[in-house]
Formats: structure tokens, C-alpha cells, sequence
């Protein structure tokens, strides 16, 4: 009679998490900057179709890396969990913090039950109403860990060597342009020339909109700000 394979709980645990991470880490970075006008979000991203950063509710947005079609379904999932509630009770009710804990249980489920886990990390950001209305962020890893972060985050790829250089040169009241040029200088290897905007996604969740806040950056406006227009 053979004995049964044993693999320690442990041991597939690990196995899963390093798994996860290799996947995230061939991936391009992304940062998430509270500034002046509202929450910054700038993507390594070439692609002009697919998109990295989307709006999910009227002040919230949703970004991701790693493998794409995973991120995209975790999305559209949040997208719609947004509207049901939105219609169901009201507008207000709908929060960043309830959309994290949700993707957190969803992420957390699939990486402790299923074959594979999710090759993502994924941010959720809400930006306040007012001046003195917090912003939110929310890092949500592979495994369903949910990190309510302050002032910026990174996601991906170098996330190390990114939020080190970060952490020398952010300052929360930084101009939109300025923290535009922050996020293409530390998304460039190191030591590089900052990104030029052919190879940037950028979003920005702006305050001064009264409802829906999520706008794109793009063309000859994202040129003139990072030519510090």
C-alpha cells in the first residue's frame, strides 16, 4: 500500500505566496500620491487601450498590477457591487473602506482555497470632499492583506526601491504637476530619465470635481505637466 503525498500546510502557504509574488513583481510598478488637488495615480503602462487605473464609483477609483485579466475581473466585480449598493441604500453608503474589505475576503478566499492564487496587488482610493475630509488608501496584496496606507503607496514590480525614494522626496501638499514629476521619476529604473508620458497611465481623483471626481490625464495636458506646465 502507498503512502498518501504529504505536503505540510506550511509548506503550500509558502509555496502559493512566493508563487504570487514572482508573478506581481514581472510586472510594471504604479504609485498612488495624495497631493494639492486631490489622490494622483501614475502606471508604467505603454498600452493605450488597456488600462491599468479606472473610476468605480463617483469619488473612488481602482487600480491594479500584476496579471491583467485577473485585475480586470476583480473590477468589473467591484464596479458592480458599487451600484448595487449605491441603488439599494444610497450614494453615500458606497465607501472605499467596504470595497477593500470586500476585494480583502475575495483575495483572501481564492489564495487559502483555490489551485492558484491571484497574481495581483490592487489599490482602492477614495479622495474626501472636502479640504478636510481625509482621502483613502487601500493596498490590497495577493493574499487578501489590506493595508490602509497614508500619503502615497506602490504596487508592484520595484515597490521596494520605489517607496524608498518616495519617502525621501513626498511632501503631502505637493502642486498636481510636481507630484506628476515625482511619480514618472520614481517609476524610471534608477538613475534613469523620469518617464516620458507615451509610457505613463495617469489619473487623478480631483477634489474640486463636486461628483465625479476620477478624471484621466492625457495628452497635451499630461505633456505641459510634465514639462512643469
Amino acid at each position: 500500500m502507498t503512502m498518501p503525498f504529504y505536503v505540510s500546510p506550511e509548506q503550500v502557504m509558502k509555496d502559493r505566496a512566493d508563487y504570487a509574488r514572482k508573478g506581481i513583481a514581472r510586472g510594471r510598478s504604479l504609485v498612488a500620491l495624495e497631493c494639492a488637488d486631490g489622490v494622483l495615480i501614475v502606471a508604467e503602462n505603454p498600452s493605450r487601450t488597456l488600462n491599468k487605473i479606472s473610476e468605480v464609483y463617483d469619488r473612488i477609483a481602482f487600480a491594479g498590477v500584476g496579471k491583467y485579466n485577473e485585475f480586470q475581473s476583480l473590477k468589473i466585480g467591484g464596479v458592480r457591487l458599487a451600484d448595487l449598493k449605491g441603488y439599494q441604500y444610497s450614494p453615500e453608503d458606497v465607501t472605499a473602506n467596504s470595497l477593500a474589505n470586500a476585494y480583502a475576503q475575495t483575495l483572501g478566499q481564492v489564495f487559502t482555497h483555490e489551485m492558484k492564487p491571484y497574481e495581483v496587488e490592487i489599490l482602492v482610493a477614495q479622495v474626501g470632499a472636502e479640504p478636510d475630509e481625509p482621502n483613502e488608501l487601500f493596498h490590497i496584496l495577493y493574499d487578501g492583506t489590506l493595508v490602509d496606507e497614508h500619503g502615497f503607496t506602490v504596487l508592484g514590480g520595484r515597490a521596494e526601491s520605489i517607496a524608498e525614494q518616495l519617502g525621501r522626496d513626498y511632501r503631502p501638499d505637493l502642486p498636481l504637476a510636481d507630484a506628476l514629476r515625482l511619480g514618472a521619476r520614481v517609476l524610471a529604473e534608477e538613475g534613469g530619465e523620469p518617464l516620458p508620458a507615451g509610457q505613463l497611465e495617469v489619473a487623478l481623483l480631483d477634489r474640486a470635481r463636486p461628483e465625479r471626481a476620477f478624471r484621466r490625464i492625457r495628452g497635451a495636458e499630461l505633456e505641459s505637466l510634465l514639462a512643469g506646465g
